[in-house]
Order: C-alpha cells, then sequence, then structure tokens
C-alpha cells in the first residue's frame, strides 16, 4: 500500500527534503469548466498540470474516448512536466481519484516504477492547511524514456475471453444502472459486456484505499480470487484505472486495464451486448 499511496504530512515533509519528489496536478472531470482553471486558482507548489485528456490518453476515436496515449507525444509530454526516470512521481487531483488513478496507471504502464497517488487528492491537502499556490513553476526539462508494457492492458478480444472463461474474471465498475442497460447517458448502446461482473467504482475509491482488507472482501464478492486473472473497464478508461488501483493496494499488481473500455467495445457492431442484473 504505501508504494501506490501517500499521506499529506508524508508528502509535505517530501517537498522539505532536498530532493522532493515531481509532482503532478492531475485534476479532471467528464463534464463542467476545465480543470486547468482550478490549477490557475491554486496547486500544491511544484506541481504541474498535466491534462487528462491530451496526455494521459490517445485522441477519442474507435480505440476509445480514453485510448491509450503513443508513447513519444506521452514522453515528451512527461519531460516537459519534469519527470525524471530517477525520480519519485506523486500525482494528485480533486480527492474523487479518476484523474489521479489514471495518471498513475499511465506512469506506471509506460515504466515508471515510483509513482503514488496523493490520498484524499487537493481536497485533504487544503483541509490539512498545507500551503498552497498560484504560481507555475517551470521545471527542469526531465529525462525519462517511456518503456510502453509496464502493466497490463486487455483489447476487446482479450476483456471478452476474460469475461466468459473457466477462469478469470472481468469487472464492469459502472453504475449498476448503466451495467444493466436501463441508462446510458454517454456511449451510443447500453448495456455490459457479456460475462463482466457488475462492482461500482465507488466501493473501491475514495476512504476505501485505506482499508486492504475491505478492498480484498469486496472484491471477494465479485469473485475475485488469489491466482485467477482478474481486469477491469468502465466507460472509457477512467474509473477503471481507480478499480487497478484499488486491485494493487489490495495486493493484485497483475490486474489488467480494458483501456477501450465500453466506448471501444460498442465501435464494433458485431460484438454482443448483455443487459440485466447478472453476468
Amino acid at each position: 500500500m504505501t508504494a501506490v499511496l501517500v499521506d499529506v504530512d508524508t508528502l509535505a515533509a517530501e517537498l522539505a527534503a532536498p530532493a522532493p519528489p515531481a509532482v503532478l496536478d492531475t485534476r479532471w472531470r467528464l463534464l463542467g469548466p476545465p480543470a486547468a482553471d482550478d490549477y490557475r486558482a491554486g496547486h500544491l507548489p511544484g506541481a504541474v498540470f498535466v491534462d487528462l485528456d491530451a496526455v494521459w490518453s490517445g485522441p477519442p476515436g474507435p480505440a476509445g474516448r480514453h485510448p491509450l496515449p503513443a508513447p513519444a507525444p506521452l514522453q515528451a509530454a512527461l519531460r516537459a512536466a519534469g519527470v525524471r526516470a530517477g525520480t519519485p512521481v506523486v500525482v494528485y487531483d480533486d480527492g474523487d481519484g479518476a484523474g489521479a488513478a489514471r495518471a498513475w496507471w499511465t506512469l506506471r504502464w509506460a515504466g515508471h516504477g515510483d509513482v503514488r497517488v496523493l490520498a484524499g487528492g487537493f481536497a485533504a491537502w487544503t483541509a490539512a492547511g498545507a500551503p498552497v499556490t498560484g504560481s507555475v513553476p517551470a521545471p527542469p526539462a526531465g529525462d525519462f524514456v517511456v518503456a510502453a508494457g509496464g502493466l497490463p492492458v486487455l483489447d476487446a478480444a482479450a476483456a471478452a475471453a476474460l469475461a466468459t472463461g473457466p477462469e478469470g474474471v472481468l469487472l464492469d465498475v459502472r453504475a449498476a444502472a448503466r451495467y444493466r442497460g436501463e441508462v446510458e447517458p454517454i456511449d451510443p448502446v447500453a448495456g455490459h459486456v457479456p460475462g463482466a461482473v457488475n462492482l461500482p467504482v465507488p466501493a473501491l475509491a475514495g476512504a476505501a484505499l485505506a482499508d486492504p482488507a475491505g478492498l480484498r472482501a469486496a472484491f471477494a464478492r465479485a469473485g475475485v480470487r488469489d491466482g485467477v486473472p482478474v481486469g477491469a473497464y468502465c466507460g472509457s478508461g477512467v474509473a477503471a484505472a481507480q478499480a487497478v488501483l484499488a486491485l494493487h493496494v489490495a495486493g493484485r499488481p497483475d490486474a489488467a486495464l480494458y483501456v477501450g473500455s465500453w466506448s471501444n467495445w460498442v465501435a464494433d457492431p458485431a460484438r454482443p451486448v448483455a443487459t440485466g442484473p447478472t453476468p
């Protein structure tokens, strides 16, 4: 757990040390005003804003609304943010966990081995009375080299095989009504990947991350067992990164992310769609 999360007091002490971690502001919202406005209004000292749509994801299309970024532009953006190969990275968002989890996952997938999420995000930082600034830093250029493949990824075929095979669990972490196919506010088709098990992400985020035993129990209720492959998807691969983060906290660093998620699945009308409350 200590390799995944960092609390406010620990981060504040690290930022005051001679060799602080790189801090990335990854606030993001699906709808509403740009999160960059929040960053300009105030952020952690030394933090650099890195946009989820522009950096942590590739351009939307048949691969999904938030597909994998290409290595070259990702590397350029990370170097511009001051990310270095031998320097720890801390990512944070408002506190909902979505933007930070996707940033954490993408950095780990890109080969950076020391990435942590600020527990409670910006909300926890300000609640503790820790310093906030509006000054935008100009960090020295980083030297990080993207080496894709640091975390496992599922494509549509692998997600289908995991969901319907004799061994394996594919978690659908969207709201239950979306899983059942009763509503679909974003994508053109409602329902879920046949065989996928619904475990909405709120049960895996926020305060739940401080309770590895509770997370393991929640995953066990969804059929996740030791030694059995597990993967996760959502609408576009953002909330599912929160599930993978929680799986790491729960002791499953082998958990895979279906990055394209439902937005990729329904891009091909030949793929089957299931509805209803059960896999």
